[in-house]
């Protein structure tokens, strides 16, 4: 059961990384075809601020999905759910927030 609940995570950040990188590059095109200037046009620096919102978003996703990997990981060698840092079971509460947790409330 942990395991689907990691396997549909994964998914959903999958599709949001996919997402968010198909916005990036229509971002990049469209970049590419205006003859904006984003340090003297005021709407250049939105443009800017865009990218660079719709990059960290992108980078975020991703990151999600290696910390679901490296959960799935620990299922399958029956680590998971163990704290990294004491070794004593992390709390089923602190699992349900956040399934791919390494560590306990208190090691965190």
């Amino acid at each position: 059961m942990v395991r689907d609940e990691l396997l549909l995570l994964r998914a959903r950040a999958e599709g949001e990384a996919a997402t968010l990188a198909r916005d990036l590059q229509a971002l990049f095109a469209a970049s590419r075809d205006s003859n904006a200037d984003d340090e003297h046009d005021p709407e250049g620096a939105t443009i800017g601020f865009e990218r660079a919102q719709l990059t960290a978003l992108l980078v975020a996703a991703r990151e999600r999905i290696a910390e679901v990997d490296d959960a799935l990981h620990r299922v399958e060698a029956g680590a998971y759910g163990t704290c990294e840092g004491c070794g004593r079971p992390i709390a089923a509460e602190r699992l349900a927030a956040r399934p791919f947790a390494r560590r306990c409330v208190a090691c965190a």
